[in-house]
């Protein structure tokens, strides 16, 4: 079997003007209801989309609306008892190193809406709550935004090392190593609360060897220049001497008049165990960025391709 990304969701780097995250979690109070929701949704989920992308179309262009529904492990056992699953997807559990940790938080269901007007990512949400409010309660919602030329919120080019479009497949697309599953992915959704009154204090070079690249240029610096627990080593994974890649993205988000301000990290992946082996380095090198950031939530969720949604929508895998 060969990877289509024709028939996968709206995994690739494409941070969008307005983004919208959403985790629920099931209420857990009547399965058949919450298995006859989902197959409902999953009916109509990929519907909505089509038709808001009609509706908001530009003269010339379109909406950029891009949209990921997710499920995690726990929510997959509930909704689709009887059905196989995806070989690496499980439970998220805290990780821990020499000096931070990284906290596993609850979340059943997960939405990543983004588009270039917020009323039309408002407009999406609106519409996938109708179907899922009487069985869903709502764990996080965050809005987050494009920063000044698409940088993190702390003022760095993101995404360097994140594959281009046309090689980005291949890591993030599940293959023929699942088969049931192929053209699915893995999505690993965590939020930091940054300390920006620190960050913004430390001088710009100070910054440049947390993170190991020039601010402005984005040019990576000498291994000599960097700390030794810059961002860019931290995270950096290789096995066997072959540098692995997922397509990463960092999503600011902010309420200034409360002084919170942070990221919203996605990351979609061929293999959740390359995620989670990234993950567990950050901790064991105690990444640079960690140092003046709290990390609030993480779970892993698995993104169904095209297909396999349509299975959902006949009620096949319940």
């Amino acid at each position: 079997m060969t990877i289509d990304p024709r028939k996968a969701q709206a995994v690739w780097k494409d941070v969008g003007e307005n983004v919208q995250f959403t985790v629920l979690k099931l209420k857990r109070d009547d399965q058949a209801k919450a298995q006859q929701v989902i197959q409902e949704f999953a009916d109509r989920y990929q519907a909505i989309i089509r038709s808001l992308r009609i509706r908001s179309a530009k003269p010339g262009g379109d909406s950029n609306l891009k949209v990921t529904l997710g499920f995690s492990s726990s929510a997959w056992d509930y909704l689709f008892p009887q059905a196989a699953k995806p070989k690496e997807l499980e439970p998220f559990t805290t990780l821990k190193g020499p000096k931070y940790q990284m906290p596993a938080t609850e979340g059943d269901l997960f939405l990543h809406i983004r588009a270039d007007s917020e009323a039309i990512v408002y407009e999406a949400q609106t519409d996938f709550r109708r179907f899922l409010q009487d069985v869903t309660l709502v764990v996080d919602e965050t809005k987050g935004f494009r920063y000044f030329e698409g940088r993190a919120i702390i003022g760095f080019i993101d995404g360097t090392e994140v594959p281009a479009v046309e090689e980005a497949a291949d890591y993030a697309l599940i293959g023929d190593e699942d088969p049931e599953f192929i053209n699915g992915s893995y999505a690993f959704a965590q939020k930091w609360l940054h300390d920006m009154d620190f960050w913004n204090h430390l001088k710009v070079e100070q910054q440049e060897k947390g993170v190991g690249r020039e601010k402005f240029s984005d040019l990576e610096l000498a291994e000599k220049d960097k700390y030794h627990n810059a961002h860019n080593i931290s995270s950096k994974l290789e096995i066997n001497g072959e540098e692995q890649k997922i397509v990463r993205m960092n999503v600011p988000f902010s309420d200034p008049a409360a002084g919170k301000t942070g990221t919203y990290f996605i990351g979609y992946a061929r293999h959740w165990k390359i995620i989670k082996q990234m993950l567990q380095q950050m901790l064991d090198k105690s990444d640079f960025l960690l140092s003046f950031s709290t990390i609030l939530s993480g779970q892993v969720f698995f993104i169904p391709s095209r297909d396999l949604l349509d299975r959902m929508a006949t009620g096949e895998l319940n």
